[in-house]
């Protein structure tokens, strides 16, 4: 009897003891697998991913040319014809200017002889222009007693606004004394916003917005009407120095 239950006992503890291995062995065998995957994905990708970027040159120039004939374009914007890329290289190179590729996609290529750096220049700010918000708003406030001087610098940033495209919100506020002589801060309005004629147009004559605001808008004329910008060809310091220094 005893014999009997020494044998099941020991029976009872042999399969307890394999399932505690077996279990542990594939407890062994699924954090081996996992540690090989992770070091095989460190392994297959060491750096992070990376942006690539192009070393195309955003215009092909002078010997980077590809094309055997190009549709040349001189300095002055005038239409020289198809010549052949040494025939407009030699002619870029005559005068001291760079060979630019302008549209690659035309057939022949269209090709302009112009200073490389200028052409960087203006073409920015050609894209800086297009990319300028027309339908935003600037506001101006000056007052029924506002200084001539200062009147004049509101007016000059007016007229910028107007030339970048913008409309321009003209507010006098009316306070104190001033409340009971408004005609005088209409009649500064109504002529702070004929000087801005030219550039232009009010889309109302100027509102009392309560009982002491006064208010206009004044939206820029088309291009083609507009007067020019008279800040555009002013001379910029650095250009300055450098007209002197040569």
């Amino acid at each position: 009897m005893l014999a009997s239950a020494w044998r099941s006992a020991r029976v009872d503890c042999y399969y307890y003891l394999f399932q505690f291995l077996q279990r542990t062995t594939r407890a062994l065998l699924l954090r081996a697998k996992i540690t090989a995957t992770t070091e095989w994905t460190l392994l297959s990708r060491p750096f992070p991913s990376r942006s690539f970027h192009s070393r195309e040159p955003i215009h092909r120039r002078n010997g980077k040319i590809r094309a055997r004939e190009v549709r040349v374009i001189d300095e002055l914007k005038q239409q020289l014809g198809v010549m052949s890329l040494d025939a407009a290289l030699r002619l870029a190179r005559g005068k001291g200017l760079d060979l630019i590729e302008i549209s690659a996609a035309a057939v022949p290529p269209v090709c302009r002889i112009a200073d490389y750096g200028k052409f960087l220049y203006e073409e920015s700010k050609r894209n800086k222009e297009s990319r300028s918000p027309a339908g935003k708003v600037k506001e101006l406030q000056i007052s029924a007693s506002i200084d001539p001087h200062d009147l004049g610098v509101k007016r000059d940033h007016a007229i910028q606004f107007l030339c970048d495209d913008m409309k321009v919100r003209i507010k006098m506020r009316f306070r104190g004394r001033q409340k009971a002589h408004k005609e005088i801060g209409v009649a500064v309005m109504d002529r702070f916003v004929k000087e801005l004629a030219p550039y232009g147009l009010a889309d109302s004559p100027p509102k009392m917005l309560g009982d002491r605001d006064l208010n206009v808008f004044v939206a820029p004329l088309p291009r083609a009407k507009r007067a020019k910008n008279p800040f555009e060809f002013q001379e910029r310091p650095a250009a300055k120095e450098e007209t002197s220094a040569a």
